[in-house]
């Protein structure tokens, strides 16, 4: 009687917290209120560089995703209803948890309920409802050449993006952190993960553009501007990038 008494307690709870996971990512794409995107800051390498980057930075580095957030949503007749807002949650010291390296199914769920759980005991919010939690991790660029691969969770709403500790290149790491953020939305990549290359027609900013390259935009979850059919570049900024048809249904504006 007592195992089976355990077993019904922690279905329980599982269910609640599946419930609790359902409503959190239903209620934020359901763009009734001003979404809060709180940004937490990590020095990812330890270095002296990374230190005095973050303690440089103000929620005002981060809002131009608001700014780009709101001018798309006007382009999609959403600008009263669609807005988000920035908030600046400070320097966490403990790392989250490295997500798997190609790692399997299992690895991945394991590996979710870890950074889930991890986001739970080392961050705060203020305010009741559906909440999205950044976590900038760092890096000195000197040190580190390539970041790793970034990932955003639609499942908590949880981002954990790798960017660099350089004001040179605080414009293209706003891309990224809108491309994750996106991502605890439900948008999805639109990009060969073979080529990096956009994938035709919904990782193109202006499928519709003739001729069709080069494109004068990134669509924003393809992270790339095409200009012929094997080059892309990195767009230097927001400015540079719009989103797509394809992710705007998939954040609930079409």
């Amino acid at each position: 009687m007592f195992k089976a008494f355990r077993i019904f307690i922690l279905l329980f709870v599982f269910a609640l917290v599946a419930l609790g996971t359902w409503r959190a990512k239903t209620h934020s794409v359901e763009w009734k209120h001003t979404l809060p995107v709180n940004i937490f800051l990590i020095n990812a390498d330890g270095s002296a560089v990374a230190a005095d980057y973050l303690s440089s930075l103000a929620v005002e580095n981060f809002k131009p995703m608001e700014a780009f957030m709101r001018d798309e949503a006007a382009r999609y007749g959403r600008t009263s209803n669609a807005s988000i807002e920035i908030r600046l949650g400070g320097i966490i010291a403990m790392q989250p948890p490295a997500p798997p390296h190609n790692g399997n199914v299992v690895e991945v769920i394991a590996w979710s309920l870890k950074m889930r759980w991890w986001a739970y005991h080392n961050s705060e919010t203020v305010g009741p409802g559906p909440q999205v939690k950044m976590f900038l991790l760092y890096f000195d660029p000197a040190q580190t050449k390539r970041l790793a691969h970034s990932t955003g969770l639609q499942k908590g709403l949880i981002g954990r993006v790798n960017v660099f500790a350089s004001r040179d290149m605080a414009k293209q790491n706003n891309v990224v952190i809108a491309h994750e953020f996106l991502h605890t939305l439900g948008a999805t990549d639109k990009y060969d993960v073979a080529t990096n290359q956009p994938l035709f027609p919904d990782g193109y900013a202006n499928p519709d553009l003739k001729p069709l390259l080069p494109q004068h935009y990134a669509e924003i979850m393809a992270g790339r501007t095409p200009l012929s059919q094997t080059e892309a570049i990195t767009p230097a900024s927001l400015d540079d990038a719009l989103i797509g048809n394809k992710t705007a249904q998939e954040i609930n504006w079409l």
